[in-house]
């Protein structure tokens, strides 16, 4: 398994869950865990994703949910679980 953590942020609109999860799809992306919230109209997404399966390398996909989420008007950010626990132990 290929877990990467997925972070969404930004104002709040309709079908940022749908064309992220839609390109998720699209890609062979399983989506194992999401929570979602919205604060005075501000968005914030958390997603764990199973890449293991991919048609692309995490860079393309990285990539490319960037500028998913530049044209819905948020920021996306990828990281790889390893990398994103490690961070975190420091």
């Amino acid at each position: 398994m290929k877990r990467v953590i997925v972070t969404v942020v930004g104002k709040d609109a309709v079908g940022i869950i749908a064309r992220l999860c839609a390109y998720m799809a699209e890609h062979n992306i399983n989506i194992l865990d999401i929570t979602q919230t919205i604060v005075s109209g501000f968005f914030n997404m958390m997603m764990i994703v199973d890449m293991a399966q991919a048609t692309a390398p995490f860079d393309v996909i990285a990539t490319e949910l960037e500028t998913c989420g530049r044209e819905l008007g948020v920021i996306v950010k990828c990281q790889r679980e390893e990398i994103f626990d490690s961070m975190h132990r420091l």
